[in-house]
């Protein structure tokens, strides 16, 4: 009989059935897996009336948002994570009475709002130009006491100023953006001389539980500043499709993290945080309509991260391999001898992956020992990593289990 590496074989639990609009499914409504929600990234658009630059003045625009849509939603068909009984860490941790805003309290200092200003170039029928002046509102974290930022990518774009603002009310007009990560939907900013900031705590987005209790806060709407919802993980390792309100420029979001938590606009680029007030995703969609929410693994910036914080530059690794997620239904449907790992479909030619000896049709099963499942995509242990770091990859290759030795570079455009 031929031998299958399962899931189970690897986490030594039982595997629940993977979702196909059953119990597990958070659809919620009308909606069925596979329809294809409509959701939206949650950067808010709002007026901007700066007097002496006072930022009391932020305002709705009555126009709405210029958000961003999901198009297409594919719920994820993932099994069950599992925390091992010996693992101690934030995800291991519950709410009790009170807790929640006792958490919310310790977090909030570290949760800035984000303000940018935008010009926009217009011409009438003459060919006569004017410009016009606007504003976006999102969501931060702190990451260092000297005033590194994390937050989207998309609520910063387009910005020609940059404004931070702490919970406290104190602002900050002298920010830079350091860098936007090239593969995620991830900035990276910098409060200039900025000094004794609370920075958050980041946890561990890999061992992470579906029911997990979390919350969520943001500068809800671009005006409600650290607006506090509750919630649970309600799935994890989603896939979905994102674009702008005028359906010109799309994106797609992968290995994210699901919640009811409450999360609305002005919410991107804000924490979603477990009962130990860590950090374990970025919020950075919604499902309009239908009360589900995405984050960012903080797993997957990390790698990026470390490196800005330690040397001041942007630098993020990659492999040099394009690859597919697999499950048990894409398994059973290619005739693959694993129900998890990522599937190498190609490998870029001189890459890390080439010099590794990666070949197309290799199973990536694990990265370092971390097997690749659904808190832990490819992708995800990858962005944990910095360049020159050196990683060993368990790979099936026909019938065997090798393992590489794959030293990681700076990805270029």
């Amino acid at each position: 009989m031929e031998q299958v590496i399962k899931d189970a074989e690897i986490t030594k639990e039982p595997v629940k059935e993977a979702c196909g609009c059953g119990p597990e499914c958070k659809c919620g409504g009308d909606c069925k897996c596979g329809d294809g929600c409509t959701c939206k990234k949650q950067k808010s658009h709002v007026g901007l009336a700066v007097t002496g630059l006072i930022f009391g003045a932020v305002a709705l625009l009555a126009s709405g948002y210029n958000s961003y849509l999901l198009l297409q939603l594919y719920q994820g068909r993932s099994v069950t994570s599992f925390v091992p009984e010996f693992v101690q860490d934030g995800n291991s941790a519950n709410f009790t009475e009170g807790s929640i805003a006792e958490v919310a309290s310790r977090v909030a200092p570290s949760v800035v709002s984000i303000v940018t200003e935008t010009k926009t170039r217009t011409y009438n029928l003459w060919m006569q130009e004017t410009e016009s002046t606007g504003a976006a509102a999102g969501t931060g974290i702190i990451v260092s006491a000297d005033g590194y930022v994390l937050t989207n990518k998309h609520v910063i774009e387009s910005a020609t100023k940059i404004y931070v603002v702490l919970d406290d009310g104190t602002y900050f007009e002298d920010v830079t953006l350091i860098a936007t990560d090239p593969l995620n939907d991830v900035a990276y900013l910098k409060i200039n001389g900025a000094e004794g900031l609370n920075a958050a705590t980041l946890g561990d987005s890999k061992t992470i539980t579906i029911g997990e209790q979390v919350i969520a806060i943001g500068n809800a709407l671009g005006q409600y500043q650290n607006t506090v919802t509750s919630g649970i993980i309600s799935g994890t390792g989603r896939s979905l499709t994102a674009t702008d309100s005028s359906y010109q420029n799309a994106e797609t979001l992968s290995d994210m993290i699901q919640t009811d938590a409450a999360i609305n606009s002005g919410n991107s680029g804000g924490p979603l945080v477990n009962a130990a007030g860590e950090v374990i995703g970025i919020n950075t969609a919604v499902s309009s309509g239908n009360n589900i929410g995405f984050a960012i693994p903080i797993s997957a910036v990390k790698g990026m991260l470390n490196t800005i914080l330690a040397t001041g530059k942007a630098a993020r690794a990659y492999a040099g391999v394009q690859y597919s997620n697999i499950d048990a239904t894409t398994a059973i449907e290619n005739g693959l001898k694993s129900t998890f790992g990522a599937y190498v479909s190609s490998v870029i030619k001189g890459s890390p992956a080439e010099k590794a000896g990666l070949k197309e049709k290799d199973i990536i099963l694990a990265v370092n020992g971390v097997k690749i499942g659904a808190n832990s995509s490819l992708g995800t242990l990858l962005g944990e990593r910095s360049v020159g770091e050196t990683i060993t990859l368990t790979v099936l290759r026909g019938e065997e289990t090798i393992s590489l030795e794959l030293t990681l570079a700076e990805y270029s455009e």
